[in-house]
């Protein structure tokens, strides 16, 4: 079974906007592992710009499935992920300025710094996990850097479903990708821009342990509650795949 890590970023976003304690992220995650949620996911950011050190932490004592750190590779967020000790740390590319990830590390530019990282990690016993785009070389340098897991940049095809356009090559270059990952020895999850319309066909790439999602739900929730927004994925990810066209995709929620 695809396993479904729910990222509640967006509940630190919303929480922010008024400087407030609500809406609180551990509640969140809370209500997401009681519908289904395998794990939780948070992104902190150099920025802190929704996630903050204290919401780490008190997810670290309380989540009960796993927690997912997603961080760059910097001195601070390392030594910071050592003292928390996260189930699994997901090493992502950033920018300052970005709205969100927008694309994955460039481990070939720096496979000697994200080697370092992930054997200090590793050597705690933090599964990592590298954020990589869906190509050839990338996967290879992940690899050599002796990371367990990549999960792989999904962001592209999800624009793609979005114009109706070019879904097919988008998603050939994931299963492509996937393979290679798993021939390696790697483990695969992947994630960024997947929502019900559009996540049924990457559930059959090779080799796929877990997906994470965020925005798509908590945006879902506005309107039906975290909890069903949660089930409803997990129904999905855990129903029996028929076969299904790329191109038959829909980008509505």
């Amino acid at each position: 079974m695809i396993l479904l890590g729910v990222n509640i970023d967006h509940i630190a976003t919303l929480r922010n906007a008024r400087g407030g304690s609500y809406p609180c992220p551990l509640h969140a995650a809370h209500v997401a592992e009681h519908h289904g949620a395998d794990g939780i996911t948070v992104h902190l950011r150099e920025d802190r710009r929704h996630i903050r050190d204290h919401d780490v932490w008190e997810l670290r004592r309380r989540v009960v499935t796993r927690l997912n750190l997603e961080m760059a590779n910097t001195p601070d967020m390392v030594a910071l992920a050592a003292l928390v000790r996260p189930e699994m740390v997901t090493l992502v590319p950033e920018k300052r300025q970005e709205l969100t990830t927008e694309g994955g590390l460039n481990v070939l530019a720096h496979q000697e710094a994200l080697t370092v990282a992930v054997s200090q990690l590793q050597a705690l016993g933090i599964a990592v996990s590298l954020f990589v785009d869906p190509d050839a070389e990338q996967i290879k340098a992940s690899h050599a850097t002796g990371a367990h897991y990549v999960e792989l940049h999904t962001g592209r095809y999800c624009e793609a479903t979005e114009r109706a356009s070019h879904v097919a090559q988008e998603l050939e270059a994931l299963h492509t990708a996937a393979s290679l990952a798993v021939h390696l020895g790697l483990l695969v999850n992947a994630g960024h821009g997947l929502h019900y319309g559009n996540v049924r066909p990457i559930l059959t790439l090779a080799g796929l342990k877990e997906l994470n999602i965020g925005h798509s739900l908590i945006s879902e929730a506005v309107f039906t509650g975290l909890g069903p927004a949660v089930a409803r994925m997990k129904t999905l990810l855990s129903a029996e795949m028929m076969p299904l066209s790329p191109l038959l995709v829909v980008a509505n929620i």
